[in-house]
């Protein structure tokens, strides 16, 4: 899962991509449906918007799949040099929100929401971190707070393709809101004509609309 005006791309590290990967086959988690806003640039396709559950791994690597011990040790282990850098230079942003943005991918999301709080009492503005800060929340069933750091997002940034695909997947899939939902990718779609997930997003605006007219009848 951005405002390349306010928060610039940075490009994963090869570690960093093989320590992700492994999370997540391990413990089967689903990568997909919403876009990580704070981190390298994220097409939907790439973002793995198309499913909301993974390809079956198979009984052995669930019985081997770390418990969320052992994905808070993981993502320890992966913070720790970002952590000693952080203590010669405590408000770092970009340290910050590198270590959010860890925490996010372990799926230890009160931690990553930590981070990104001390990101935002910096820079307000940062709607890419702001974005991510409020998936979390959706993560960890605060939908009324996810939709209001949203909301709070796109005050800084009105057309933001991340926010706005995102808060759409919160509307439908934590209020049943399918209008609000439409309403923000067609506003999505409207400001962002080049949007690389547009196939994506009208294949799933069509399968909203069809599924109210089916409960409409």
């Amino acid at each position: 899962m951005t405002d390349t005006n306010k928060t610039p791309h940075r490009p994963w590290t090869r570690k960093r991509a093989i320590v992700l990967s492994a999370v997540c086959l391990a413990v089967g988690i689903s990568c997909g449906w919403f876009i990580h806003a704070s981190k390298s640039p994220a097409p939907a396709a790439s973002a793995k918007t198309v499913t909301a559950t993974p390809p079956s791994m198979g009984s052995a690597a669930h019985s081997q799949a770390p418990g969320p011990t052992g994905l808070k040790q993981m993502a320890d282990a992966q913070a720790m040099p970002l952590l000693k850098q952080l203590n010669s230079d405590p408000n770092n942003p970009e340290l910050l929100t590198s270590i959010g943005n860890t925490y996010y991918d372990a799926q230890q999301y009160p931690t990553a929401v930590d981070y990104y709080s001390l990101v935002l009492k910096a820079r307000p503005s940062d709607a890419a971190v702001r974005t991510d800060m409020a998936t979390a929340y959706w993560y960890m069933g605060n939908v009324d707070i996810a939709i209001a750091e949203f909301n709070k997002a796109l005050t800084y940034a009105p057309t933001n393709p991340s926010t706005l695909f995102n808060l759409g997947l919160v509307k439908w899939k934590g209020k049943m809101d399918t209008a609000g939902a439409l309403a923000d990718w067609k506003k999505l779609l409207a400001a962002n004509p080049n949007y690389e997930g547009k196939e994506q997003v009208e294949k799933m605006m069509a399968e909203m609309k069809q599924q109210t007219a089916i409960k409409s009848r």
